[in-house]
């Protein structure tokens, strides 16, 4: 299941972790992020142990959203030992394109 991270505990939830990270960032408000959420679940459970897949909300987030650049969401940032290693921007990548993507990165 995806987990939540906030500004406060980004630090040790991403940077910290032992395996690579994905790191959805979205708002309430924003339609392709409510419709990339079930996708991100799925993989979520496929892949545990080898990926994290965890969720900022930008607008009750501001900073960390802001420290890596986000302007526009949904916005998926993997991160891998404390290091941003790749983005993807947009919802438009179907399930099996973000699982083969994952891959390329998993522990």
């Amino acid at each position: 299941m995806t987990g939540h991270v906030t500004d406060a505990n980004f630090a040790t939830e991403v940077l910290g972790a032992k395996e690579p990270v994905l790191v959805d960032f979205w708002a309430e408000w924003c339609g392709p992020c409510r419709a990339i959420a079930p996708i991100l679940e799925e993989i979520s459970g496929e892949m545990e142990g080898r990926v994290k897949i965890v969720k900022l909300n930008v607008d009750e987030n501001p900073g960390t959203a802001a420290q890596y650049g986000v302007r526009s969401i949904p916005t998926m940032i993997l991160f891998k030992g404390g290091e941003a290693a790749d983005i993807k921007i947009g919802a438009g990548t179907p399930k099996a394109g973000l699982v083969k993507w994952l891959e390329g990165h998993a522990a």
